[in-house]
């Protein structure tokens, strides 16, 4: 693990422990009228809709079957800017290339970053693959603050919900007693999903979470001599940890890392490159030598690589939603990532 990793390892564990007691909310004057929230990605908005409630109207410029690192700054995206109240954005140089026309565009000075009406929703997430050296193109699509798509690790998704309602709170305190309320409603849904009612109910979704990334959660299910209560995304994924799969982008990290799966075999030789026939001989052999059995890609992308390298090593080529909206399954957040893990789990 890098030395970046355990500092906002560590970080996460701190803001995890502070989900219990939340944070007070900074007063403001009030507002009546419902925000107008504007959401970089769907998944965003997806949390954010959760944890406003009936306090806000919730768009968001990305749908999930967009490739988000490629948007265009079009007149729609920047009339939804120029009426939001609050701009909320995943940050880490994902928008880098069509955010700020956008913003400039709407001419809305609340949502400009720095004021309260802008929220970059990364702040104390796991973040990964934050490089140790210069960034050059050569490198291909490496983003200087680390691997954008965080919220694939449903621990990010809880900081993520949590990011939000403190915010929410700053600009209508009159409502923060309902954005807890519903924050808490959110967190309890999604450890319920990770880890199974019977193990939420007996530990507590604080203190899952806190064993899981300390490392003892399957020593305290050895102890009890209940392994069998795991359930949830942890229990589905349990029985697949060390195995290695291959993906086409870097956007399934976060996943595997949470999941204890490793990637083998990458179809982009580099980030945001398109694979090249020399590359796939390549990760042909990977994939073999690897016994890897599945290929997870995005649907914003063309099968043809994957079916490809599938029909050479009898790997098996699995489209998943990287994002709400992806496809009709994925209608948001927690049933996002209930239909990656399974389609995960079944096809190892």
């Amino acid at each position: 693990m890098s030395s970046e990793t355990r500092i906002s390892t560590s970080r996460a564990r701190r803001f995890v422990s502070r989900l219990g007691i939340l944070v007070p909310c900074i007063c403001l004057p009030l507002r009546a009228e419902r925000l107008n929230i504007v959401t970089t990605t769907s998944d965003l908005a997806s949390i954010a809709a959760a944890v406003a409630g009936d306090a806000a109207v919730v768009t968001s410029i990305a749908t999930g079957v967009q490739d988000p690192h490629f948007l265009q700054a079009k007149p729609s995206y920047i009339m939804k800017a120029r009426n939001a109240d609050l701009w909320i954005r995943i940050g880490m140089e994902l928008e880098i290339g069509w955010e700020q026309p956008i913003i400039d565009g709407a001419r809305n000075p609340g949502i400009r970053v720095g004021t309260s009406g802008h929220l970059d929703a990364s702040g104390n997430v796991i973040r990964l693959e934050v490089p140790t050296q210069r960034v050059t193109r050569e490198m291909g699509d490496v983003h200087p603050s680390g691997n954008p798509h965080y919220w694939l690790d449903p621990l990010n998704g809880r900081i993520m919900a949590q990011n939000v309602c403190e915010r929410l709170c700053k600009l209508m305190p009159g409502q923060a007693s309902v954005f807890r309320d519903n924050l808490r409603a959110f967190v309890g849904a999604l450890d319920t999903r990770m880890f199974g009612p019977v193990l939420v109910e007996k530990l507590g979704g604080d203190r899952a979470w806190a064993l899981l990334l300390n490392g003892q959660l399957d020593r305290q299910f050895t102890e009890a001599g209940s392994a069998g209560s795991a359930g949830g995304w942890y229990g589905a994924m349990r029985a697949h940890r060390g195995k290695g799969i291959a993906t086409y982008h870097r956007s399934w990290n976060y996943l595997t890392s949470r999941f204890g799966l490793s990637i083998a075999a990458e179809l982009e030789p580099k980030p945001g490159i398109p694979p090249s026939a020399t590359h796939l001989a390549g990760v042909v052999k990977e994939v073999k030598n690897g016994g890897v059995k599945v290929i997870l890609i995005e649907p914003f992308y063309s099968r043809k690589s994957a079916d490809f390298v599938a029909s050479r090593t009898g790997a098996t080529a699995v489209v998943a939603a990287n994002s709400v909206g992806g496809s009709p399954e994925a209608s948001d957040y927690l049933s996002l990532i209930d239909l990656i893990v399974t389609r995960l789990s079944e096809a190892l």
